[in-house]
């Protein structure tokens, strides 16, 4: 899943944000991802977070109730936590594995200064 596509600020700034540093955090996963993907030549589908659901519905042809009441029974076959983030990375991770996507786009790099 992709964030909101905003650049980073330097590295002096996001150390003084508590916020921005979750936010490198969360790009620095991402990037580690993609680089791992590219190493092992698997294919990588990026997808924004916003977009992720109605992807979702239009490629795995359900609603988006239906998928989100099937993402909430699912967290239930689990231990606590099953925040967002979890419902998120289940939903990339059955678009992924479905098949249906048609698009594969590599990994690319993008370099802040």
């Amino acid at each position: 899943m992709l964030a909101s596509g905003r650049a980073l600020p330097p590295l002096e700034e996001i150390l003084e944000s508590h916020a921005l540093i979750h936010t490198a955090d969360g790009e620095l996963f991402r990037e580690a991802l993609a680089d791992a993907c590219a190493q092992c030549k698997l294919p990588l589908q990026r997808v924004k977070e916003k977009k992720l659901l109605a992807e979702a519905t239009h490629s795995l042809g359900q609603t988006e109730p239906t998928l989100v009441k099937q993402l909430a029974e699912l967290g239930q076959t689990f231990d606590a936590p099953w925040t967002q983030d979890e419902k998120l990375a289940t939903l990339a991770a059955w678009l992924a594995l479905s098949g249906k996507k048609k698009e594969c786009r590599p990994a690319s790099r993008t370099k802040s200064a």
